[in-house]
């Protein structure tokens, strides 16, 4: 697939970088000189500078003859008429990141549309129900839904008094008998791995786990979970994300959101009905103190600093706030947030990379989630009528080396993935994928000839 990519930053070069071990020719624009200087002496990736929303600029880029243009600047307007002009200049698809939440409504889509834009993104939409589902199930570092939930991949930190600490997923087994859900890969110190029959789990180990919805009161045993109520939440930030956040829980939840910016702060005033608004540093621990953090449940930071929101949420953790969330737009500040305590991190590189690889794929590919500081994925597929995947039982399967099948849904039951089950024409399947062997696990999901 040819692909052009729009930037105007690391979130560019990321999502270049993500695509590169899909076998893709990408072309990266962007208007910083020195920034594709550097992409050219790390990558095999074709670079041109200028922007994108000039027609010049595109056709050098040979627009005409490209499959994907996805445009992901920081500037909304000019992510907008790159993606149109793409379209009127021959490009077969175009998508535009966009920052206003009303450009992400149902009648707006339906103009973009008509102009030619085939999909709109909002990551800042996107984090904010990230987070908001994050509150729904506060134990669960991430949570990720398939097929309306009938699946869902969770992650956990394993806590001291786990219970499967010391034992292995072959003893869990003999211990509980049939779970309903799976471990599926452990990051451990700074390293990513497929779990074994013989791996033993150990304290501090962050494992993604996938469940049935049936299960999961169970597994949160299994991981030295204790229940979390949430009924009051400090948010720090009123920008996108917080708004976003505000406007879907302040009917349920008591909410206090602290905004630095007093022009803003008034208009959040107005556009917020149950949400107290405070004017104010929320690194000021005074403020903090006076406004009761010590009450709160939920602490979420998501200012456009990542160095406030990684700050403040550790100020609030010594207050014994049950669950941190973060925005942290570095990725190499990921790993660290959590190693140092906090709960959950958000990343808008990553949920703009989770959305639009999904474009860069065959039609089997229903869902994809880039996972948060492992460099990981997690793909939902549908296995294709004569794929190999269908043609075997799951213990017979020869899957690519740093790829796990964890669970199928079937019409409208879910199956955890055991030795057994075969796959069936139809079937949507949750697969986890280490880095650089997505494209194989495509060709595992297509129709083939080759006998497996």
């Amino acid at each position: 697939m040819n692909i052009i990519i729009a930037g105007d930053g690391e979130a560019g070069f990321y999502l270049a970088e993500a695509l590169v071990d899909s076998n893709h020719d990408i072309t990266v624009v962007d208007p910083h000189d020195e920034l594709l200087k550097m992409i050219e002496a790390h990558t095999d990736l074709m670079t041109i500078v200028g922007d994108s929303n000039s027609v010049s600029v595109l056709k050098r880029a040979n627009v005409n003859k490209a499959d994907l243009v996805i445009s992901v600047l920081h500037d909304e307007a000019i992510n907008i008429l790159t993606a149109i002009l793409a379209k009127k200049l021959g490009a077969k698809r175009a998508i535009a990141r966009v920052a206003t939440l009303e450009n992400v409504s149902v009648e707006n889509r339906k103009i973009y549309e008509e102009l030619g834009i085939d999909y709109l993104i909002s990551p800042e939409d996107i984090a904010g129900h990230e987070v908001v589902k994050l509150l729904d199930q506060p134990e669960a570092t991430e949570i990720f839904d398939f097929s309306d939930g009938k699946l869902s991949v969770f992650l956990f930190k394993i806590e001291q008094q786990a219970p499967v600490i010391g034992k292995s997923l072959k003893v869990i087994a003999k211990e509980y008998g049939f779970l309903k859900f799976r471990a599926v890969a452990i990051h451990r110190g700074n390293d990513t791995f497929l779990p074994q029959a013989d791996t033993v789990f150990e304290a501090g180990d962050l494992v993604y786990v996938i469940t049935k919805r049936e299960a999961k009161e169970q597994l949160l045993k299994l991981a030295g979970k204790k229940k979390i109520e949430v009924n009051n939440i400090m948010i720090v930030g009123g920008g996108r994300v917080g708004k976003v956040i505000a406007r879907r829980v302040e009917n349920d939840l008591n909410v206090k959101l602290i905004e630095i910016d007093r022009e803003r702060s008034m208009q959040l005033t107005d556009l917020l009905d149950n949400t107290l608004i405070i004017n104010g540093d929320s690194r000021d621990i005074t403020l903090l103190e006076d406004e009761g953090i010590d009450k709160v449940d939920a602490f979420i930071a998501v200012t456009n600093n990542s160095e406030t929101n990684i700050l403040t949420c550790l100020h609030a953790k010594k207050f014994g706030i049950k669950k941190s969330i973060a925005l942290v737009e570095n990725l190499d500040y990921i790993e660290i947030s959590q190693n140092i305590g906090i709960d959950t991190v958000i990343n808008k590189k990553l949920i703009v990379a989770s959305h639009i690889i999904k474009h860069s794929m065959g039609d089997e590919v229903t869902s994809l989630k880039c996972l948060s500081g492992i460099n990981s994925d997690i793909i939902e597929l549908i296995a294709m009528e004569g794929s190999p995947v269908t043609k075997k039982p799951l213990r017979d399967l020869k899957m690519p080396s740093g790829a796990l099948i964890g669970g199928i849904i079937r019409n409208e039951e879910s199956f955890i993935a055991v030795g057994d089950l075969q796959i069936e024409p139809g079937d949507e399947v949750v697969v986890f994928s280490l880095p650089g062997v997505k494209h194989k696990i495509e060709k595992m999901f297509l129709k083939s000839s080759l006998a497996f």
